[in-house]
């Protein structure tokens, strides 16, 4: 799309204007080697560096530049924009460029720390279900209809999640579903997105290394409702002790949901096993391929979404029945000899709990119960000797071993979660620090009916090591593991 200069600079009304020579706008971006002849250049700096990239973007034949700060050498035929709020300038002219896409497509956004995914993929295949075409932003996947995209973040940035909205809209799609992680909603990567609804799943421990505080945390997560319109909803868990906190100051129109507290939307688990969970939802009886408790609120979240979104109770509820959840998440398999491995993405103290409790809950008496966990590097160390200790509370063995070290030594990472340990936990432990060893283990002292958690990695399909992302699949080495020691 081409558009003006000067009608670009009445949509953003920056705080100073360099007026340059060229006279419009053919496209934006926020990385300089992405600009194109004609571009508009929003100035995100390096969070790292600060260093601007400004002249680069130029170079590449940019007519306009969005900054905070004039840069030292001007040239004739840029336009400068100064303004306050770049994320906020920038949503704007991409809003514009790719025509205003969240405004012609109903798109619900998914927060909380642990749930997102599932909540997401599972109203994607919902609505999918029941004859929308639909579009999925997420972690595992990036759906657009039926066409599969790879995500490399949980939010894409907002010129990409813009171009994204547009594809989503050419191509037929009513309906959105996207995960919103606290990074995102921090860095603004969702600013300017007209959101439908939004959902909070709940809020535990995770991302301190980003926020620093679990006030500023939950603060964050809270911005999304915030800046909710009165015609949108605002969905959050009414047995998740900051459930109201999240909408306290929304203008959008509240929905709680549980299994415990007064909900809007109530729910009761009649029974939960390996076969699936029979729960009443508003009255109703339905039967779910999904297990766990934590699934059952991750399932009441979704009904209260299709309801907010004026869809019918009783398709709604046949729909819902015959859905899986998303890809790594209580993702299970069945040996020949009869164990029970589960690839699950817990990979904070409260998720690798829930999936515990979960497996605790199947358990008739006499299983073995194994745990295979890691903690990833450059993250949030804090949580490293409390999972340590989870694993070794609900297990009979726990292999801690290594996730996704990045740039961290993985036996560091190792030292710190096993450090301070209880002496009984120490008895059920063992370190591996190769991870295929730590399953293959797993694997070889199991027995028949015994239970194997894999957990941290999921969906993940690499092992990142240095900067450099090795292919590692835990389904696949567990698999691997199966028919090598042949059972």
């Amino acid at each position: 799309m081409h558009t003006s200069i000067s009608y670009i600079q009445s949509l953003i009304q920056p705080t100073k204007v360099v007026a340059g020579t060229a006279v419009d706008i053919t496209g934006i971006a926020i990385n300089s080697k992405e600009v194109e002849a004609g571009f508009c250049f929003a100035d995100w700096r390096s969070v790292t560096t600060q260093q601007s990239y400004v002249e680069q973007a130029i170079e590449m034949g940019a007519h306009a530049v969005i900054t905070t700060s004039l840069p030292s050498h001007l040239h004739p035929h840029v336009t400068y924009w100064v303004v306050a709020d770049l994320p906020k300038a920038t949503a704007i002219v991409a809003n514009h460029l790719f025509d205003s896409p969240s405004q012609k497509l109903q798109i619900v956004g998914v927060t909380g720390t642990n749930g997102k995914t599932t909540v997401a993929t599972m109203l994607y295949k919902l609505f999918t279900a029941m004859g929308f075409t639909c579009g999925l932003i997420g972690t595992v996947h990036i759906k657009v209809g039926n066409t599969t995209v790879d995500a490399t973040h949980t939010t894409p940035d907002v010129i990409t999640l813009f171009k994204l909205l547009q594809r989503m809209h050419q191509q037929g799609c009513t309906h959105v579903f996207m995960e919103c992680s606290s990074h995102a909603i921090h860095q603004q990567r969702i600013a300017g997105i007209q959101f439908t609804g939004a959902i909070f799943t709940n809020i535990t421990h995770d991302h301190l290394d980003y926020h620093k505080t679990f006030d500023e945390y939950i603060r964050v997560k809270k911005m999304l409702f915030d800046g909710l319109s009165a015609d949108a909803f605002a969905i959050s868990n009414a047995d998740d002790k900051r459930g109201t906190i999240m909408l306290q100051n929304t203008a959008a129109k509240q929905v709680y949901y549980g299994l415990k507290n007064a909900a809007d939307v109530k729910g009761k688990i009649i029974d939960n096993s390996l076969l699936g969970l029979q729960m009443m939802m508003n009255q109703v009886e339905v039967h779910l391929r999904l297990i766990g408790e934590f699934n059952a609120y991750n399932s009441l979240a979704v009904y209260a979404a299709a309801l907010a979104l004026q869809q019918p109770a009783d398709k709604v509820l046949l729909a819902l029945s015959a859905i899986t959840g998303a890809d790594g998440r209580f993702d299970y398999m069945l040996s020949k000899s009869g164990i029970l491995a589960i690839v699950d993405y817990a990979h904070t103290p409260d998720a690798l709990e829930n999936v515990l409790v979960t497996i605790k809950k199947f358990k008739k008496g006499f299983e073995n119960v194994y745990t295979v966990v890691g903690c990833g590097g450059d993250r949030d160390a804090a949580k490293r000797p409390i999972m340590a200790q989870i694993a070794c509370d609900y297990s009979e063995k726990a292999i801690l071993t290594s996730d996704n070290p990045r740039t961290e030594n993985p036996l560091a990472i190792l030292q710190q979660m096993t450090a301070n340990l209880s002496s009984s936990a120490k008895r059920r432990l063992v370190v591996v620090e190769d991870r295929k060893e730590a399953i293959y283990l797993a694997v070889e002292q199991a027995k028949k009916e015994d239970i194997i958690l894999i957990a941290g990695k999921g969906h993940e399909t690499y092992q990142e090591i240095m900067g450099v992302k090795y292919p590692f699949n835990d389904k696949e080495v567990v698999a691997n593991a199966f028919n090598h020691f042949n059972k």
